[in-house]
């Protein structure tokens, strides 16, 4: 296991700072997404994951660059965090935060051994600081519902104050960096109730939260949208995993 696994919100700060890559001014193109696609580093667990999650749209929608430093919120087993990488390329890098909580054994450390350019940071999200102006984009796959989670089941309290997250992240993009945030669309309603029983939040919900911190809306997609989804189900469902309503946005901090 990395040293650096574990590790407190000041040194998780440090290290985020530490990187000096820019970003270029030209996004990845198709090729560079279909390379990062075909990558034989990746498992067949993530190719089969491929189908529901389409990846190249998602990569295509998101318009990361090669070059750029890009934090992957919740990274999870590193499905992303291996694509975003090869997208970025070997002068970009690609920060894999995970909560210990969801972690996978090994999963996120066969991603980093396969990529120089990942750096793995476990750490509960309490101490998910992020250093400022560190960053020319945040990826939150499936994670934005999360922030609402309350301390206690039942509880309409997120545990962390959402606002306090949102503002760190504005403060560690440097300008004009972005934010693209792709999760299950959930009903309107109390948004710690709705992520504590259904692990959804109404995308509504995230546009508000993101303009009050200081982001711009830069664009939506629809690429992931279900119309069979009846968004009232937990998305772990049987019926329902992998095959859930899902919204894309993307956000900028202004220049």
């Amino acid at each position: 296991m990395r040293r650096h696994r574990f590790l407190a919100s000041l040194a998780l700060g440090i290290a985020l700072a530490g990187s000096g890559a820019h970003a270029t001014p030209v996004p990845a193109t198709a090729a560079t997404i279909t390379k990062a696609l075909a990558d034989p580093a990746r498992s067949a667990a993530n190719h089969a994951l491929d189908e529901s999650r389409k990846p190249a749209e998602v990569l295509a929608f998101a318009g990361f660059k090669p070059g750029q430093v890009v934090a992957d919120w919740g990274a999870g087993g590193g499905y992303y965090s291996e694509l975003i990488a090869d997208v970025v390329g070997p002068k970009g890098r690609v920060y894999a935060l995970a909560n210990p909580a969801y972690l996978k054994p090994g999963t996120l450390d066969a991603v980093a051994k396969a990529h120089a350019n990942v750096l793995m940071l476990v750490t509960p999200p309490s101490a998910m600081t992020l250093a400022p102006g560190s960053l020319d984009a945040i990826f939150a796959h499936l994670e934005f519902h999360d922030l609402y989670l309350p301390a206690a089941h039942g509880s309409a309290t997120p545990a962390r104050p959402v606002a306090a997250t949102l503002a760190n992240w504005f403060a560690a993009l440097r300008p004009g960096g972005t934010v693209v945030i792709v999760d299950h669309v959930g009903p309107a309603g109390a948004p710690a109730t709705v992520a504590d029983t259904l692990h959804r939040i109404d995308p509504a919900q995230v546009k508000a939260d993101m303009l009050s911190a200081g982001f711009v809306l830069d664009g939506e997609s629809s690429v992931l949208q279900r119309n069979d989804d009846p968004h009232t189900a937990i998305v772990f469902d049987p019926a329902l995993r992998g095959k859930t309503d899902r919204f894309a946005l993307r956000f900028r901090r202004p220049a």
